[in-house]
């Protein structure tokens, strides 16, 4: 492990204001929502275990009281008395409203109408934050060592249908982590190829910043736009699942070159995310995309669009890099953050 483990287990923590005396034999529901799907799974304190893991299409039900009511009305059981949700939205005030669907709701009236006593509420990407101290060695890959011992802050980034990213360090014996916005950072062309692309994109309209090309949508956008200034043609209907498998197997030149744009892109993305936000610990790749390109992203120039940063080359290349493999890493954080006293209703 680069952090270690919380060593309390019993102690009173300061969260956002409510005070939480953190008990290490509380079982707590846990979910991972989405703008498509949501995970829920019930987290045995004793075991350390993820039981009862279920997934749900959100469009099937009206909203998030629905999806946990139907998850607890399979489980058989009263609720427990603890909550940990990882959203995939804003969490800046009581109310919760989705991005990629049209959810919204109350987090004191959740807590409420579940009896929920101590509650937890984070951003997707923070949730992968808070379980990187607790991945296992067969839950994660090593795409470059770094330093031996390295430690500090962590980073984690992944590119999904945008491009998230969060960071976690350890304030005195509790774990903080902070959700970030990588996507919408800037982003520049390291090729002389990858400089007619912005050109073209800039043309057509808006800034190009990351998550425009960097992410799934974005590796579409790739394809065409590699098509158009090699003057070769596309198909219309790749999905970006179709241009990864095809790029790995090398089947479509075009569909590999986008795909290896991508990987340095990605490389370049997490270089200048490591740098802003001091992150040296070690960076884990998340999300869907990453596990599925682990071969292809080794041999691809990640890692050297990573570290090539001029003067600070030597600073990112002590940094181990890895991709996490685990099946539900938004559970398995949202299993071990801290969580506060529930508030009442106003």
């Amino acid at each position: 492990m680069l952090l270690p483990p919380p060593t309390a287990a019993s102690k009173v923590e300061e969260m956002g204001g409510y005070a939480e005396p953190v008990s290490r034999d509380c079982p707590r529901l846990v979910a991972d929502v989405g703008g498509t799907n949501t995970r829920i799974a019930l987290f045995d304190p004793t075991e350390n275990t993820l039981c009862h893991v279920r997934g749900y299409v959100n469009r099937d039900y009206p909203g998030l009281d629905a999806v946990i009511s139907a998850w607890l009305a399979d489980l058989g059981e009263p609720a427990p008395p603890a909550c940990c949700l990882a959203v995939a939205a804003p969490l800046s005030s009581d109310r919760v409203s989705m991005v990629n669907i049209d959810w919204s709701f109350s987090r004191r009236q959740i807590a409420a109408a579940f009896g929920f006593t101590r509650v937890g509420w984070l951003n997707d990407f923070e949730a992968n934050a808070h379980s990187l101290p607790h991945l296992t060695q067969d839950q994660r890959v090593m795409l470059h060592p770094g330093r031996d011992g390295a430690a500090g802050k962590l980073a984690t980034v992944g590119p999904g249908t945008g491009l998230g990213g969060a960071t976690l360090q350890w304030m005195g014996r509790a774990p903080h982590a902070c959700p970030c916005e990588p996507g919408h950072m800037g982003l520049s062309p390291g090729t002389a190829e990858e400089v007619e692309l912005f050109r073209l994109l800039l043309s057509q309209g808006g800034e190009v910043y990351a998550e425009r090309l960097v992410s799934g949508p974005g590796l579409q956008r790739l394809y065409h736009s590699l098509g158009a200034v090699r003057g070769e043609r596309t198909d219309a209907e790749l999905t970006p699942e179709q241009i990864s498998r095809q790029g790995m197997t090398g089947r479509d030149p075009l569909c590999t070159a986008a795909l290896a744009t991508f990987c340095a892109l990605l490389g370049s993305v997490c270089g200048d995310f490591l740098l802003a936000s001091g992150a040296y610990g070690g960076l884990y790749l998340a999300g869907g995309i990453a596990p599925r390109l682990l071969e292809f992203l080794a041999a691809s120039d990640f890692h050297a669009r990573l570290v090539g940063k001029g003067a600070m080359a030597g600073m990112l290349q002590a940094v181990p890099v890895y991709v996490i493999t685990a099946d539900f890493p938004g559970l398995i954080g949202a299993a071990h953050a801290p969580l506060r006293v529930a508030p009442r209703e106003a």
